[in-house]
């Protein structure tokens, strides 16, 4: 056995409390030391397994260490090639551009153009905010109550969750926070109560440049916006010549069943942003669509160091021509997240006295736990207990999300929600006695 990759004898976690920075945070939730992952399991130091319905918060649509473009990666490596490269042209770049373009912009009659940004999201996300205040010649941003866009300043901004934007310390300005969908209950339309603000000159919102919105909220809660309030929200910010920025960060790469999170609508957001599953195997990468007209920037107006990930354009390119090539992806997908709706509604008869609720889309899911707030987090950690990995979402962590790898087996999906219908079982007498208190 190789020795660098043999067992560790030490799976203490002693020097990451000693040595590691107090803002860790899933470790906390998931107290093991990893080892290997291969698929939807997680090899921990001791050698016991976990099944993995957390996706690395959505880095990991297509499960860890996938075959099918990991080989493709070590082959580059021994081929020495380029690793970094700022934003010169390389190989495995071209490969990735034209296979990006021909899988995911013409199939759709998309003609983006493509911005490499720092290889994270809210980098993306800073970036197109600047680009649209650049091409507006306006400073105010419309986003959406429970939105996360990230945690620089300028994303943070946009972003709703009250934690992260205590956190960085300075008030935060020019975003103006709207209800999303369904916020304001079934009965308000949003959409509505916008196009009022914009139309009371004295309403006090300063015509945006642009909204930036999830179609799918993550953070948020597994909050999923209608087609028809979608494309309301294209037509209101097309007839005031507001840009739409989507962020499908977390819910693009086929997370809710298609390439991008919006399809359905038949929509086309002036700016798109994309990272975390598109290097397709965990590798950082963030990327930016924009419409042609609006690439206003000037050289080198918007740089990083590590905007050219060589080996995320490798396994993004391979996990789009495994993929995405035609349907098959897209209905297994969909077969699937039938079975998941299926199963979280019948976990949902079965414990009737709880309230839960599911909601989502493709397979981004959330069981929702409005009477008991802290249950989704008993759930989370008895299922840890029985091994799987599970994170919560929402302004109260009331909900359990679900974001399995889109490849996982079906075996694997009924395995995990048997050990989350069991972990639900495990705990119900402590909720529904606080609940009787």
């Amino acid at each position: 056995m190789n020795k660098e990759f043999a067992p560790a004898k030490d799976i203490s976690l002693a020097l990451f409390d000693r040595l590691e920075s107090e803002v860790r945070s899933y470790v906390r939730a998931f107290p093991v030391l990893f080892d290997r992952g291969m698929g939807t399991t997680l090899i921990a130091a001791d050698g016991r397994e976990y099944l993995d319905f957390f996706g690395g918060a959505g880095a990991l649509n297509y499960g860890h260490n996938n075959p099918a473009f990991k080989r493709a990666l070590l082959d580059y490596i021994e081929h020495d090639g380029i690793v970094h490269g700022l934003d010169l042209a390389t190989t495995a770049k071209k490969a990735f551009m034209e296979a990006f373009e021909q899988y995911v912009l013409k199939p759709r009659g998309l003609t983006y153009k493509l911005q490499f940004t720092g290889p994270t999201g809210t980098n993306a996300v800073e970036a197109a905010l600047k680009l649209a205040r650049q091409v507006t010649g306006r400073s105010n941003i419309v986003s959406f109550t429970n939105s996360f866009h990230g945690v620089s300043a300028g994303a943070l901004a946009a972003t709703g969750n009250k934690a992260f934007r205590t956190a960085v310390g300075f008030p935060l300005a020019n975003v103006t926070s709207l209800p999303y969908e369904g916020y304001l209950g079934a009965s308000v339309d949003t959409i509505d109560y916008f196009a009022k603000l914009l139309k009371d000159p004295n309403s006090g919102l300063d015509k945006p440049a642009a909204v930036i919105v999830e179609a799918v909220q993550g953070e948020g809660g597994i909050n999923a916006a209608s087609v028809k309030w979608l494309q309301g929200l294209r037509d209101l910010t097309s007839r005031h010549e507001i840009l739409m920025i989507l962020d499908d960060i977390q819910a693009g790469v086929g997370r809710t069943g298609k390439f991008f999170s919006f399809e359905a609508a038949e929509i086309v957001p002036d700016i798109i942003t994309l990272s975390k599953s598109l290097s397709a195997i965990g590798a950082p990468m963030a990327l930016v669509l924009i419409k042609p007209e609006l690439d206003v920037w000037a050289p080198a107006a918007h740089t990083g160091t590590f905007r050219g990930n060589n080996y995320a354009f490798v396994t993004a390119r391979a996990a789009l021509e495994a993929y995405w090539s035609d349907s098959k992806f897209e209905d297994e997908i969909a077969r699937k997240s039938a079975i998941l709706a299926e199963e979280l509604k019948s976990i949902i008869d079965d414990f009737p006295k709880l309230g839960l609720s599911v909601r989502g889309r493709g397979l981004m899911y959330g069981l929702v736990s409005p009477k008991h707030h802290s249950l989704p987090a008993l759930i989370s950690q008895e299922a840890f207990r029985r091994g799987l990995v599970i994170e919560t979402a929402g302004s109260y962590g009331e909900v359990l999300k679900f974001m399995t790898a889109l490849t996982i087996t079906e075996a694997d999906l009924r395995r995990g929600l048997s050990i989350i219908r069991d972990s639900i079982s495990a705990v119900q007498d402590s909720v529904a006695s606080s609940l009787r208190e």
